[in-house]
C-alpha cells in the first residue's frame, strides 16, 4: 500500500505508464450478461453484489461534517492502495459475485491509478462506479474515464445554494465543474446522481429539485446524517450540521418523502426505506434486515473488508474473502442509506434465491414461505419506483 496519492491528480504510476499505449488507446467494452444468465445468478445467489472500495483516505475537500476533511486529517496517516492490490481486489470480487464496484475515498480522483482500476474492473465484467466531490473534473479525465468503461457517477451536493455548497466543501467553482460533468456524461450515456448529505445546510427541501436541475442532475439520493462510525471510514462528524435529535430526524425523513412526492424529481431512496428509517428511530419492528456482509461490503485502504461502514470489526482481509465469510443476520443497527436502501430493493431477489435453493433441497415448506413472503411485494414496489434509475446504472 505504497501508492500514496496527492491532493491533486498525480501522474500515472510507472507500471501504468508502461502499459499506457497498449491498454488505454481504445475504449473498453465491458462484457455483457444475457438475461438468462442474469436470472440464473439471481436464483443461484440473489444477484450481483456491491462493493464500496475506498482506494485512498486522502481528500482535497474540507467539508464541515466529514472526518476526511483536509484541515482535520493527519498527513502522516495518508494511505492509498496500489494498482496491483486493486487488480487483486477486482479479481476476488469477480469470484465472489460482486457486480458493482464503487470507487470512493477520501476523494478517489486523487489516486494516480484510478483510470487503470476503472478499466480493469470494466474488462472483468464489473460495473465501475465513481463517487466524487467533482472538484478535480476536467475535459481530459472525463473523456478518459468514459473510455475506460465507467458506468455511473455520484457527485456530492450539500445545499440548494452554490455559495453554501462551495463554502462547506472548500472547493471554489466546484458547482461549475459539476454542471459541466453532468453535461458531458449525459452526452455519452453515463448516468450521474447527486448525493445529498441531509444536513442543516438544507433549509428548504422544496428548493432542492430546482437547484439540482440547474447544475444538471436528473436524479438524487440522500445520505442520512452520520455522527459516528466504528469502522475505518471517516465520512462522519459530531458537527452541529449533522447532529439531530430523534424528532428532528423523523421530520427530516418526512421532508425527503414530501419532496419526493410533491416535486416528481427522481429520488433514489425508496419510500419504503425512508419509512423503515422512521420505524428505526421510533424503536418499532423493522421489516427489512440489512444485507451488509451478505451482498454489500466496504473495503478500506488497508484491504480490510467490513460488512458496512458502521461495523466495528472487519469480516476479514480481502485476500481471505470467500463465500464462507458471508454474514446474514438481519442486522438493523444503523441507518446508512447505501446499505439499508438497496437491502429493500434486493430483498425480492434474495427471496427468489432462497426459494430456489430450498426447492433444490426438497424443503417445500420453506420455499413456499419465501415465495409468499408479503415483503416481496413491498420490495417489488420499491424496484418499480426506482426502475428508471436502476436501468441506467
Amino acid at each position: 500500500m505504497s501508492a500514496i496519492a496527492s491532493p491533486t491528480p498525480a501522474a500515472p504510476s510507472a507500471a501504468t505508464a508502461a502499459r499506457w499505449p497498449a491498454e488505454f488507446s481504445q475504449p473498453v467494452v465491458r462484457p455483457k450478461k444475457g438475461l438468462f444468465r442474469l436470472l440464473g445468478e439471481v436464483l443461484e445467489h440473489g444477484g450481483p453484489g456491491y462493493l464500496q472500495f475506498a482506494i485512498t483516505n486522502i481528500c482535497n475537500a474540507d467539508c464541515g461534517f466529514c472526518g476526511f476533511a483536509r484541515s482535520k486529517f493527519d498527513p502522516k496517516a495518508r494511505r492509498s492502495v496500489t494498482l496491483e492490490e486493486a487488480r487483486d481486489v477486482i479479481d476476488i470480487s469477480v469470484r465472489n459475485h460482486i457486480g458493482y464496484l464503487l470507487f470512493v475515498g477520501g476523494e478517489p480522483m486523487v489516486h494516480r491509478d484510478l483510470r487503470a482500476m476503472v478499466r480493469y474492473a470494466a474488462e472483468r465484467g464489473i460495473h465501475p462506479m465513481l463517487c466524487t466531490n467533482g472538484g478535480l473534473w476536467n475535459e481530459t479525465n472525463m473523456r478518459e474515464l468514459a473510455g475506460d468503461g465507467l458506468t455511473s457517477v455520484i457527485m456530492s451536493i450539500d445545499a440548494h445554494d452554490v455559495a453554501k455548497h462551495e463554502q462547506n466543501r472548500g472547493l471554489p467553482a466546484v458547482c461549475r465543474k459539476i454542471k459541466r460533468a453532468n453535461e458531458y456524461f449525459r452526452s455519452v450515456g453515463i448516468q450521474t446522481t447527486a448525493s445529498i448529505t441531509a444536513s442543516r445546510l438544507i433549509e428548504d427541501y422544496e428548493k432542492l429539485p430546482e437547484f439540482l436541475e440547474t447544475v444538471g442532475f436528473t436524479s438524487c439520493t440522500f445520505s442520512y446524517p452520520l455522527t459516528a462510525l466504528q469502522s475505518s471510514y471517516l465520512s462522519f462528524s459530531d458537527s452541529g450540521l449533522v447532529n439531530f435529535n430523534r424528532d428532528e430526524l423523523l421530520a427530516l425523513f418526512e421532508n425527503i418523502k414530501r419532496m419526493k412526492r410533491n416535486s416528481g424529481f427522481p429520488v433514489v431512496n425508496p419510500t419504503e426505506s425512508l419509512d423503515e428509517m422512521q420505524r428505526h428511530l421510533r424503536g418499532e419492528k423493522e421489516k427489512f434486515g440489512c444485507l451488509g456482509g451478505h451482498k454489500y461490503f466496504y473495503l478500506d485502504w488497508n484491504l480490510n473488508l467490513y460488512r458496512c461502514h458502521f461495523w466495528e470489526t472487519p469480516m476479514c482481509n480481502i485476500y481471505e474473502f470467500d463465500q464462507g465469510k458471508l454474514i446474514r443476520d438481519g442486522c438493523t443497527r444503523c441507518m446508512i442509506d447505501c446499505y439499508r436502501d438497496p437491502s429493500v430493493l434486493q430483498f425480492v431477489a434474495i427471496s427468489a434465491s432462497d426459494a430456489w435453493n430450498n426447492l433444490k433441497r426438497g424443503r417445500l415448506g420453506a420455499a413456499a414461505g419465501n415465495i409468499f413472503d408479503g415483503r416481496n411485494l413491498t420490495s417489488l414496489k420499491a424496484v418499480w419506483e426506482d426502475r428508471k434509475w436502476i436501468g441506467k446504472v
